[in-house]
């Protein structure tokens, strides 16, 4: 089961330009403020209303604008790999990158155009098109929208991409920015927690840096954030609620706080989502101004003390396929799943979760493989996949219709301690009349009457 992403997709996720020479002038910068007197954060209505500041009080800017990549902004990517127009390819350097629209505008310092605007000194809304990030001034067929608003020292985000693709292709998924965040040189440490004891206290770690050409690295936060901090442990700490998978890095020298020097630290919440030509994704995120101690305390607020649950009755719930596709959006009260490829693999998005608290799996789902077993596999905190044993079999009805289905994971030896990811193999070989609907995926600590064929 490979979770960590391979270099083209390392690369895909990292917008980061270390210098062009031929760039025009970029527009001259439209702001909207928000203050509340702890912290001021500004979007740049020229940039698609992408974050260019965000300071403590009256203090200096800590956001990055060295170019158009960068900011505190959104980005997503589908395929194809590479993508281009009837009149433009993506040079080399971004062939990787496949369809990227990017919040704040393109490579060739064309800003996105903001198409609705509000800011009633309590929050700010912001709408724009998004344009492609490879490419010079070619508008995305989807819409970004954001949802701002502060709370103390804390910057509130809600945000969406809106699809409206010609091209009906169901992509598989990709690593998503969720969002992307770039800090000044000034807070070059990157600081997150990943241990196994999240708010017990245990003191946060500095990431190690990436041992390749390119600066970014992948961890799991266990306590939803990540920072990037100067050497009195104070920055920005970018909190994900319900999300644990991280990358960021530091790309240049530590220096100073200025806002156009190439020099920048990087962090961006993951998750490898679909994207198909008609969707909606949503998702929300906090950015809290301050030192360590008040980035903990706020990540605090959004624990989640139970194991997951995922209900699939309006979209994917993060979870994606290998060898697999579904029958497209919108999602209605089910993954309709269509195992095709050799080896079909359903795989959940990170989470974290005690085995012992969750000693049952619980799938309410119809199958029609032809196949009487299923597996389902899990990855331990700490490990990069399942292990050899990290595996159970289970019998399935094979009638077609809805079963709730109890999987005793417990029964395993190896599923001990703290899990951060399952894995759901729903037949041995797929083939073009396979089937599989899934209307949900728990867990239990207890069952009264297993449904088991």
């Amino acid at each position: 089961m490979k979770i960590y992403p391979d270099k083209a997709t390392l690369l895909a996720v990292s917008v980061l330009v270390l210098g062009v020479s031929s760039w025009p002038e970029a527009a001259e910068p439209r702001m909207s403020w928000l203050e509340n007197g702890e912290i001021k954060v500004g979007v740049d209505l020229s940039l698609g209303g992408a974050i260019t500041w965000l300071s403590r009080g009256g203090g200096e800017n800590r956001v990055n604008n060295f170019d158009h990549g960068r900011q505190i902004q959104l980005s997503y990517f589908s395929g194809p790999v590479p993508f281009g127009t009837a009149e433009q390819k993506p040079s080399e350097h971004w062939r990787h990158l496949g369809w990227n629209p990017i919040q704040a505008g393109d490579d060739f310092r064309n800003g996105s155009e903001v198409v609705e605007h509000r800011n009633d000194d309590r929050g700010i809304y912001v709408k724009c098109v998004p344009l492609q990030w490879p490419l010079n001034r070619v508008p995305s067929e989807c819409f970004f929208e954001s949802w701002l608003e502060l709370d103390g020292n804390a910057l509130k985000a809600r945000a969406r991409v809106t699809m409206a693709r010609s091209d009906k292709t169901q992509y598989p998924a990709r690593l998503q920015e969720l969002p992307a965040l770039y800090a000044n040189a000034a807070y070059h440490r990157v600081v997150s927690y990943t241990g196994a004891r999240p708010r017990s206290g245990e003191a946060a770690e500095v990431m190690p840096a990436s041992l390749t050409k390119h600066p970014w690295t992948f961890w799991i936060g266990t306590e939803q954030w990540s920072a990037l901090l100067d050497e009195k442990d104070e920055g920005l700490g970018l909190i994900t609620p319900g999300r644990y998978w991280f990358t960021g890095g530091f790309a240049g020298r530590p220096g100073g706080n200025d806002t156009h020097a190439t020099d920048t630290g990087y962090l961006a919440g993951q998750g490898l989502e679909i994207l198909d030509h008609d969707a909606g994704h949503e998702f929300r995120y906090e950015v809290v101004v301050g030192s360590l101690a008040e980035i903990r305390a706020r990540a605090a607020t959004h624990a989640a003390e139970a194991p997951p649950t995922w209900r699939f009755e309006k979209d994917r719930q993060g979870w994606h396929y290998r060898d697999a596709r579904d029958t497209g959006w919108p999602i209605e009260g089910m993954l309709d799943v269509l195992p095709e490829g050799a080896d079909p693999q359903l795989v959940s998005p990170i989470a974290l979760w005690e085995a012992e608290e969750a000693p049952f799996l619980v799938i309410e789902a119809a199958f029609a493989t032809g196949d009487p077993k299923a597996t389902v596999y899990w990855r331990r905190l700490g490990e990069v996949g399942p292990g050899p044993e990290d595996h159970l079999v289970f019998p399935v009805p094979e009638d077609g219709e809805f079963h709730e289905i109890v999987v005793p994971l417990g029964d395993c030896p190896s599923y001990r301690g703290p899990i951060v990811q399952l894995r759901l193999d729903p037949v041995s070989k797929g083939g073009p009349d396979a089937k599989v609907r899934i209307r949900s995926i728990e867990f239990r600590k207890a069952v009264s009457k297993p449904d088991l064929p």
